[in-house]
């Protein structure tokens, strides 16, 4: 087989012949060459497709990691952020327990007048001391503050509780003895008869009296000696105008001879309350209060009443 090459600017021609001779030696070098060729482009098309592939990949291991690190860092703060609102509600109940423990421990004091300066509530208690240093370290860890506050506040509602019942117990003492008569139904006077047999002052034989006499001016102030409830107010037989008060516990006071009833049936009153103006009327030789003590419907002596006050 021939091959003509004819070349247009120089106006020559080459001729070759291809026997199968010389195909059969060009043969290898032809194969060898596109095999080099075929070689040379496979490799570079690896390697352009190695690089394409490389830097994508990274990049989306480097993506996911920062998206994990990013979701763990926002569950911490969340965390955190819950930790630290649950501390400050913890917080604040503590500080309600406080106050009321400084409310119970303001209300002892005063009902048991004890010194303020000895019993402060809104003052830290005086404290002191020397102390030695410690080395050691203490790592602040959440879960611990929770449970030592949690200590606390068991402590707290203890002794919330035990103050309770103190002050129940003062209250109840207190209101013990405002409703237990004591004291003199005037503020100023005099005792001008006493509790028992006596010479009668309109019949002169001897006879028994039921109460305590308390001479003062006209008009002085007639006092309620315990708090309780007005249960009879009016002109009664020998007592003239008549103030009675009931206390409960069994305990009735009747204060008699007035010349003014202050207080109406029904009214309560507080002890050292005006309940009358001393006056004498009914059977009385002049300005007193009669004064009764009444225990379970029974006339007793109020000389120990009385005396009970001072």
């Amino acid at each position: 087989m021939d091959i003509i090459i004819v070349s247009n600017k120089k106006g020559r021609t080459w001729r070759v012949t291809l026997s199968p001779r010389h195909f059969r030696s060009w043969l290898p070098a032809g194969i060898a060459a596109f095999a080099l060729l075929g070689l040379s482009f496979l490799m570079g098309y690896g390697l352009k497709a190695f690089d394409d592939r490389l830097p994508v990949d990274i990049h989306g291991l480097w993506a996911d990691e920062i998206k994990a690190q990013r979701q763990q860092l926002a569950q911490m703060r969340d965390g955190f952020q819950n930790n630290t609102q649950a501390l400050a509600r913890r917080l604040a109940e503590l500080h309600a327990h406080v106050t009321r423990l400084d409310a119970a421990g303001a209300r002892m004091t005063q009902m048991a007048n004890l010194d303020k300066g000895e019993f402060d509530f809104s003052q830290p208690p005086p404290l002191g001391g020397p102390e030695e240093a410690t080395t050691e370290a203490m790592p602040l860890q959440i879960d611990g503050v929770f449970a030592s506050l949690d200590a606390f506040e068991n402590q707290l509602s203890n002794r919330e509780r035990q103050m309770r019942v103190l002050e129940d117990l003062l209250l109840a003492s207190r209101l013990q003895k405002q409703v237990r008569p004591s004291g003199w139904p005037i503020a100023d006077g005099w005792v001008s008869s006493g509790f028992g047999l006596r010479m009668d002052p309109f019949t002169g034989r001897r006879a028994h009296h039921a109460g305590v006499d308390f001479a003062a001016p006209i008009g002085t102030d007639v006092l309620a000696v315990a708090s309780g409830i007005v249960s009879d107010v009016g002109e009664r037989f020998g007592y003239g105008v008549l103030v009675e008060i009931n206390h409960g516990n069994g305990y009735t006071t009747r204060y008699g001879h007035n010349s003014l009833a202050i207080v109406r049936i029904g009214d309560q009153v507080r002890k050292g309350q005006m309940v009358a103006r001393i006056g004498s009327t009914g059977r009385s030789t002049g300005p007193h209060v009669h004064f009764e003590v009444m225990l379970n419907g029974k006339v007793v002596n109020p000389a120990q009443y009385i005396d009970a006050a001072r």
